[in-house]
């Protein structure tokens, strides 16, 4: 038994974002909550959250938790640098959905080889000044899951004081159960 079983739903909600992130703006996706832009989530503009939330993924799974796939992402060297380390150099919408698409699917091997038992299993994080921070991979799978929901809504907060729609991950009827196609979300 796979971890799918658990998280499997995750995947919808990276597909809501890869939708609403694909056709923004580029002057959407420059939109900031402050007037600032300092290295902190709360001065970036859109595509610098979005681009650090794709981005995380692949250094708690490839560069903490060892498995192989980084370089089929744009975030080869995530443990060192993130798109949002060059306020500079803006991503489009499209290179932001292609960035959640090739992290989720990270996610979505991780969730297809995991088992049940293997959730409580330590993983370190071996940091240059010598410390050893420990997780288990439940930890971590949760760690990300709400960090990319806190990111996204971060974005929505932008977009809202910007007086644009929002990204909507609860949109009617993407979530419920329709009994009549076999138990299949509707």
């Amino acid at each position: 038994m796979s971890l799918e079983l658990f998280y499997g739903d995750w995947r919808r909600y990276n597909e809501l974002v890869v939708r609403a992130l694909r056709p923004m703006p580029a002057a959407e996706l420059a939109l900031t909550a402050t007037p600032t832009h300092e290295a902190s989530s709360t001065h970036w503009p859109i595509w610098a959250i979005a681009g650090h939330t794709a981005g995380t993924r692949v250094f708690w799974l490839c560069d903490v938790m060892g498995l192989p796939g980084a370089e089929t992402t744009p975030f080869t060297d995530a443990a060192n640098t993130g798109w949002e380390d060059d306020l500079a150099h803006s991503r489009s919408g499209e290179e932001l959905a292609a960035a959640w698409q090739s992290t989720w699917a990270l996610v979505e091997r991780a969730l297809g080889q995991w088992e049940p038992a293997q959730l409580d299993e330590v993983v370190e994080r071996h940091r240059g000044d010598g410390r050893i921070d420990r997780f288990t991979r439940r930890s971590l799978l949760l760690r990300m899951i709400t960090h990319d929901a806190y990111h996204v809504g971060e974005i929505a907060l932008i977009q809202g004081i910007h007086g644009r729609p929002e990204i909507d991950l609860w949109p009617s009827g993407w979530h419920t159960i329709d009994a009549e196609a076999g138990g299949e979300p509707a």
